[in-house]
């Protein structure tokens, strides 16, 4: 049920602390999967190209009411609906138009994570929408397959925002023949996971700014539906996977322990399929992965408890249910992709970033007006980044970046591809191979944080301006009043 009745439901949403009290401090049991709910697949946009050549979208951030709870409705915000948003799709040299329409009662902005375009364009939180006010990025799509996601980026409130429901996915093509499945919806299935609290009237619980890293929930969502079924009509299945909770990491497993395959990380395909029956995914990370099905035969997808501080407790997730019959399939590619790696040049300037407690990288808290850093336009450079006691991940606007190395060791093959989010446990280091584009602009900066959203909101961010090449030591490291916001 989804009612979209303005704003009456903001008085239960905003109020997510007070509903957190009035629940208890007594988690209620996670329920087992019953398969009962139809999984929702988010509509398709794809418009086709105007006569000036460009694809136009349209967003309207609005609020409303979804049941997700049986019998019961919960106070939620969406993208064109009441909760979620739909999958956004283009290609490689397509130019992209998106007008952003603000009907919520609070500023807010939206975030292309993972696309590489200019700065003014990123909206983080130097582009924020107003209530009753629009905001329309444009680009030019220019990397490869790849599924990325859009949400909120407001300085602050980022984690209340995402938590409320604003989330959708951002899917690119390129144009090569990848001999992946490719029907949308049938065996090409996004599957946004987040976790939730609820109250007993099904209003959200829990303080996403509250504790050390915010909202752990005991319920877990596949594009916001309990107890999802996904019915399989076809003998291999790609699943697009974003980790779109604010602080949970998903270790994912099937519960009768079958293989799967991942095919692409958060910013690309793989140049080779690889095998696993776990996979863990941190908030913002996304995995394209190919799963074999037999006929009849049904299958839970789980989380699991790794002993990491971010995924506590075992939770069942979805179920998938092959019909009797299924549609061949053709073979796994044995060559996703063929990306080149980002590979540092000699001499590649180096780059340290520690992350301390919740609120500081380099012992510094997020300042709106303070540059960071200063990158050249099209530069590689190796970013070091390390943990104290507490687990963290870490991610770059505008750039993508291969894991060169976890505490000395290189990464797990399946974690060797493009990547924009990458999970440092606590007392952990990363080296990273950055490649940043070749937008310009030294007034208006990209971010680099921590993606639980918890950490991210009490200031575990840093700025960075891409410059042309040579003109670094001029850049002024403090913004001048209005520059790089839109109001």
């Amino acid at each position: 049920m989804v009612n979209r009745r303005s704003f009456l439901a903001l008085t239960a949403v905003s109020g997510l602390a007070a509903a957190c009290r009035t629940a208890g401090s007594r988690p209620s049991p996670p329920p087992a999967v019953d398969a009962s709910v139809p999984l929702p697949v988010p509509p398709l946009l794809h418009p086709e190209p105007d006569g000036d050549g460009v694809r136009q979208f349209e967003l309207t951030l609005q609020a409303g009411r979804t049941e997700i709870l049986p019998g019961l409705s919960t106070p939620t915000w969406g993208f064109n609906g009441a909760f979620l948003g739909p999958t956004l799709r283009a290609g490689r040299g397509d130019v992209v138009r998106v007008t952003v329409r603000n009907t919520l009662p609070e500023a807010t902005s939206v975030h292309w994570h993972g696309m590489h375009l200019p700065a003014a364009m990123d909206g983080g939180p130097h582009q924020m929408v107003e209530p009753d006010a629009a905001w329309t990025p444009s680009w030019t799509v220019r990397q490869p397959a790849a599924t990325l996601w859009y949400h909120p980026h407001p300085h602050g409130s980022t984690a209340l925002h995402v938590y409320r429901g604003l989330a959708g996915m951002f899917i690119l093509d390129d144009g090569e023949e990848h001999g992946l499945p490719t029907a949308y919806g049938v065996d090409d299935v996004p599957l946004v996971l987040q976790d939730k609290r609820f109250a007993a009237d099904g209003s959200l619980a829990g303080d996403p700014l509250g504790g050390f890293y915010g909202i752990l929930g005991d319920r877990m969502l596949a594009n916001g539906a309990l107890n999802a079924r996904f019915d399989v009509t076809t003998e291999r299945v790609r699943l697009r996977i974003l980790n779109g909770a604010n602080a949970r990491m998903f270790n994912l497993a099937f519960a009768d322990g079958r293989r799967f395959h991942v095919v692409g990380n958060d910013s690309g395909l793989l140049s080779a399929p690889v095998e696993v029956d776990r996979l863990p995914l941190t908030p913002g990370e996304r995995a394209e992965v190919v799963v074999a099905f037999a006929p009849g035969e049904r299958v839970v997808l789980r989380t699991l408890d790794n002993g990491v501080d971010l995924a506590k407790g075992n939770f069942d997730i979805m179920s998938f249910a092959a019909a009797s019959e299924l549609a061949p399939s053709p073979a796994l590619p044995a060559h996703p992709a063929d990306l080149p790696p980002i590979t540092p040049p000699s001499g590649a300037r180096v780059r340290t970033f520690t992350l301390n407690g919740r609120d500081t990288i380099n012992s510094k808290q997020m300042d709106m007006d303070r540059i960071d850093v200063v990158v050249p336009a099209g530069a590689t450079e190796v970013w070091e980044v390390a943990t104290g006691g507490s687990s963290h991940n870490f991610h770059i606007h505008g750039a993508a970046f291969q894991v060169l190395e976890v505490d000395g060791a290189p990464p797990a093959a399946w974690a060797g591809g493009y990547k924009d989010t990458v999970f440092v446990r606590s007392r952990s280091s990363a080296r990273l191979a950055v490649r940043f584009g070749t937008d310009t602009d030294p007034a208006r900066p990209y971010m680099y944080h921590c993606h639980i959203l918890r950490h991210e909101d009490a200031g575990m961010m840093g700025q960075f301006v891409v410059v042309e090449p040579g003109t670094e030591s001029g850049v002024p490291r403090t913004l001048a009043p209005g520059d790089g916001h839109h109001r």
